[in-house]
């Protein structure tokens, strides 16, 4: 991995990685060509597919309510969110999938390029505790076609985030 000094303009350039620079954590950008031709199988999927990565070191993120507030999950791209589970983790009863205008609204990225990182709206964030077991893992690097690879305790510190077992197969 090379650590990023500085926010270069271009294709990898977005509110993800300028948290990630700031943090002075060292990540990796991976760029790919989107195609909407077969998104049967997710954009997580899709990434993991043209990158070369197993699907379980490629997590996605997902937006819950939890009827107080808004939360962040980041599982495997191979598998679901467990929305008790998360609920569980942040000291809720319930949560329900956000509409997905809120989450790009609250996020400020695009589905399919939401990214846990850079959000425009701060939420708690939970990442799936498989995660840990991985050197580095993907996420959205704040638009389709661009993830970036990172430490997941370096991800769990940039955020604030916890690590708990939101992740289903």
């Amino acid at each position: 991995m090379t650590k990023k000094k500085k926010h270069e303009k271009g294709a990898g350039s977005t509110p993800a990685t300028v948290e990630l620079e700031r943090a002075g954590v060292e990540f990796t950008p991976y760029e790919y060509e989107h195609s909407n031709d077969h998104m049967d199988d997710g954009y997580g999927v899709e990434a993991a597919t043209k990158l070369g990565f197993d699907e379980h070191q490629v997590f996605k993120t997902l937006m819950a309510d939890t009827g107080n507030e808004r939360v962040v999950g980041v599982v495997p791209v191979s598998g679901h969110m467990d929305l008790k589970a998360l609920a569980a983790a942040v000291g809720a009863k319930k949560a329900a999938m956000a509409d997905p205008k809120v989450a790009m609204r609250e996020s400020g990225y695009v589905v399919g390029g939401i990214s846990p990182l850079g959000q425009k709206t701060r939420h708690k964030t939970v990442l799936d505790e498989s995660a840990l077991k991985y050197d580095v893992i993907l996420v959205s690097g704040g638009k389709r076609g661009f993830s970036v690879g990172v430490n997941p305790n370096d991800l769990i510190k940039v955020l604030d985030a916890v690590a708990a077992p939101i992740g289903t197969w």
